[in-house]
């Protein structure tokens, strides 16, 4: 009986945890920093982003760049901050955010139409975003391994779609992003397409 008692509390939440968002924790996927654990403020978006897309999109969020989770999570809610205070958008623009500590951080997330592409890309692709300008410097190896295991999981979770195309962000607007170096990497991924 004590046994089974033992068991049975194991299995309860920690008083005042969130509850794990099975979004965020797709079995046999890399491990994403979800929301509350990096202290974003409420999501105020409420439009669907329809799955599975077609398109990823490969951005660089051109400031400054963070290597620790701390300094990452801190980067997270500054970009947040400047997109909902600043550029009056209903969250984050980014589906997903990618530190040069090799972690993925959740922004919109799969399933939440993102603000990163403008209104002829954003409900066809899933927008990842680099932490960091990317001009002079490639992303280190850890933050590329990352997004490109973040693509594998969204194709076997099909949030992706099998046929999908990888975008640099240049290449569907005008902008320097995702940076020369991060753009000259992108651009030898297999699924690349200009």
């Amino acid at each position: 009986m004590v046994h089974w008692l033992l068991l049975l509390l194991a299995a309860l939440p920690v008083w005042g945890q969130e509850p794990i968002n099975p979004e965020n924790m797709l079995p046999g996927c890399p491990d994403i920093v979800p929301r509350s654990e990096w202290g974003a403020l409420p999501s105020r978006c409420l439009q669907p982003l329809k799955l599975p897309v077609e398109y990823v999109v490969v951005s660089h969020t051109a400031g400054q760049p963070c290597s620790s989770a701390s300094s990452c999570e801190q980067q997270m809610r500054n970009i947040q901050s400047y997109h909902i205070n600043t550029l009056g958008w209903c969250d984050i623009a980014y589906n997903f955010l990618i530190g040069e500590d090799g972690l993925i951080y959740e922004g919109r997330g799969w399933s939440t139409l993102g603000a990163h592409t403008g209104p002829t890309w954003n409900p066809i692709s899933l927008g990842i975003s680099f932490m960091g300008n990317f001009m002079n410097r490639a992303p280190s190896p850890r933050a590329l391994r990352a997004a490109q295991s973040l693509i594998s999981c969204g194709l076997q979770h099909q949030a992706i779609s099998p046929q999908y195309m990888v975008k640099g962000h240049r290449d569907v607007q005008n902008t320097a992003s995702p940076g020369d170096r991060l753009y000259a990497k992108v651009r030898t991924w297999a699924h690349y397409r200009e």
